[in-house]
């Protein structure tokens, strides 16, 4: 059961939770006046190093070329 939980599967859907709710994160702090540039630049870089992992997850676990 331990092995589930530090499942590649798993870890790239806590990713992917974590980067949506950083997208929700940055759509409300848009809206609010003024804007902090300095803690939206570090949640959009975030989201950024968020999506480059899932990427290389996903390319683990379903290569597009045989090996």
């Amino acid at each position: 059961m331990d092995t589930n939980l530090h499942s590649p599967e798993r870890r790239l859907i806590e990713l992917r939770m974590e980067h949506a709710d950083l997208d929700a994160l940055i759509d409300r702090a848009a809206t609010e006046s003024p804007v902090d540039e300095l803690m939206m630049r570090r949640l959009k870089k975030r989201r950024l190093a968020l999506r480059d992992q899932i990427a290389r997850l996903e390319l683990v676990l379903d290569p597009k070329e045989p090996a």
